[in-house]
């Protein structure tokens, strides 16, 4: 699958493009930065879902 904005990841997962990832499903603004490889983080010490809101 082609990296896209938009896309999703979840925690544990892989990441499948460099890019600043939002947290799908809270109030929260929260971002962060993840880089292609790395493994996509928790947040709050729970597994979430991840949406790519910009690519590097």
């Amino acid at each position: 699958m082609k990296p896209r904005l938009g896309m999703t990841a979840r925690t544990g997962d892989k990441c499948p493009k460099s890019g600043v990832w939002k947290v799908v499903g809270t109030l929260e603004s929260i971002t962060m930065s993840v880089s292609r490889g790395n493994k996509m983080p928790q947040h709050a010490n729970r597994s979430a879902t991840w949406k790519l809101i910009i690519m590097f």
